[in-house]
């Protein structure tokens, strides 16, 4: 007999070698290589949905235009006097009418706003359609800068997705401890606003005594040191800057103290603009404010250029790290905060595992048992196909990192039926063409052929389906969906080339034996 080797088998093979390698890391749970992250319901961890606060990314904005409207009127040595800054608005009055074309320049350099003016005093506030799209903004900004920053932070695979209008699913697989729930928890919620501000040094010594409402009526707001929080600090409410113009933050160590810093480096507007306020104002002291609390207000001594800084207050490692993170990854539009949580136990997910994996073998082996019972040896090469379709699928979740979840295990179980569907089609025409006379060679080429249409019309349809499923879904949907497309594709490896390779391997002595039944399970009956 004389062997036939061909291409079909030989792709067989290669898959069979890539999927034993590659999916031994994930099988034996061995410390080398790459290995599939369990989701939230194989392995626990914590789930969270955040309501996202839109309303305060308006008045962030407000803050934002009216700071920038008071640096540009400084810059052009125009006076304004009864600066404030409400929730939704602000205003100022002007001191010289003829400046009021200069005033109103700036206002309308800015787009989103509406400026009404009643003689020398203005009021702006955005309009509804910026308001809206603000809105929207805050919270698409909530969902990638949460993802960020847990990204960051070091865990495997976070979900983050947004539900609803103002909500947004946070799944956490892996997260145990209570330590590290907490931290994971204050890096989610934290806002990571970062502003530089000056000091009212006129009024500070009233400061610890002083109402919200009197600082307000100098244009001033209170806000606590960060250490000791008893302690007050009155600053000017309109920041020289805020953490818009970041574009780094990294850990460092004090020198003089050992104790953990982080550095910051500005954009170049915001360089210019730390650069130009420390000059005109040496001797004076500037507040550096991180989500409402005062970490240091350091006095100027000199004029600060090249746009970096740094903070410190009494960080731990950890802390410094989250913060830097948080401020690397961009603030919060709107403040966030926790709507729903709830812990998944790890022995939760043990069970679905236990439960998942009695299912997926008891399927293979009555897959497997069927198969050779009813097909024969053509039975075993689409055993053998099936063998190879879930090591190959195992092997490129693995090296694609991908997230196995309980979706995704029913959907290795529902791509075994599927692998075994197409060898059952081709055996099935295989029979059809014996039946016709035909010899074992021809039967074999023919069943293949007419088998291959509706083999490939099905998997495209169902991986057409699979790719709306991860398009659109989330989570554990996504999950499902990309272990159905790997496992399709799979299938068209193993179940279609590897066992027609097989075939081709042994037809000579298919046609010389002429034993039907123990090849195909089916014997041909003479006259037919």
């Amino acid at each position: 007999m004389r062997s036939k080797i061909s291409f079909k088998l030989i792709a067989f093979i290669i898959a069979a070698a890539f999927g034993l390698i590659f999916s031994a890391p994930s099988l034996f749970q061995s410390e080398s290589g790459s290995k599939i992250n369990l989701g939230l319901d194989l392995q626990g961890g914590l789930h969270m949905l955040l309501e996202v606060e839109s309303d305060e990314a308006i008045a962030s904005k407000i803050k934002s235009i009216a700071s920038s409207v008071n640096y540009s009127a400084k810059k052009d040595d125009l006076f304004v006097e009864k600066f404030r800054i409400e929730k939704n608005h602000f205003e100022f009055s002007i001191l010289d009418p003829d400046e009021a074309p200069k005033f109103d320049a700036i206002l309308n350099a800015i787009p989103g706003i509406e400026i009404k003016k009643d003689a020398q005093k203005y009021m702006v506030n955005l309009t509804a359609e910026e308001e809206a799209s603000t809105k929207e903004y805050a919270i698409s900004q909530a969902v990638e800068t949460i993802r960020n920053r847990l990204n960051q932070f070091g865990l495997a695979e976070p979900t983050v997705a947004r539900q609803g209008k103002e909500y947004i699913l946070v799944e956490l697989p892996g997260v145990k401890s209570q330590e590290d729930e907490q931290r994971a928890k204050d890096l989610i919620a934290k806002a990571a606003h970062l502003q530089l501000m000056a000091l009212d040094e006129v009024r500070q010594d009233r400061a610890q005594i002083m109402s919200e409402a009197e600082a307000k009526s100098y244009g001033d707001v209170i806000y606590p040191d960060v250490k000791q929080p008893e302690f007050k600090y009155l600053i000017n409410e309109i920041p020289v800057l805020d953490g818009s113009m970041l574009i780094d933050a990294k850990v460092a160590f004090d020198p003089n103290t050992n104790q953990p810093i982080i550095n910051f480096t500005l954009n170049s507007e915001g360089a210019k603009i730390f650069g130009d306020f420390t000059g005109e104002n040496v001797g004076k002291r500037l507040a550096i404010v991180l989500d409402g609390q005062v970490y240091s207000a350091p006095r100027i001594n000199e004029r600060i250029g090249g746009g970096s800084g740094q903070i410190s207050g009494g960080f731990s490692i950890n802390e410094a790290h989250d913060v830097a993170i948080a401020l690397r990854s961009g603030a919060l539009l709107a403040p966030v905060k926790m709507s729903e949580t709830r812990s998944i136990g790890p022995s939760l997910g043990q069970d679905s595992i236990d439960k998942s994996m009695k299912a997926l073998i008891a399927s293979a082996i009555a897959i497997l048992i069927f198969m050779v019972f009813y097909y024969g040896m053509a039975g075993v090469f689409a055993d053998l196909a099936l063998i190879v379709n879930i090591l190959f699928l195992i092997a490129c979740m693995a090296l694609f990192g991908a997230t196995l979840t309980l979706p995704g295990m029913a959907g290795i179980v529902l791509t075994v039926g599927m692998a075994v569907d197409a060898n059952v089609i081709i055996n099935e025409r295989i029979r059809e063409v014996l039946r016709t006379g035909a010899s074992i060679k021809q039967s074999i080429q023919k069943g293949y052929d007419n088998a291959m249409s509706a083999i490939i019309d099905a998997n495209i349809t169902t991986l057409i389906t699979s790719a709306a499923l991860y398009a659109y879904g989330t989570g554990p949907v996504k999950g499902f969906a990309v272990t159905m497309s790997i496992g399709i594709i799979a299938s068209m490896i193993t179940a279609i080339l590897g066992t027609h390779g097989m075939f081709e391997l042994f037809v000579d002595k298919i046609e010389k034996s002429k034993n039907t039944p123990f090849w195909f399970g089916y014997k041909v009956r003479k006259g037919k």
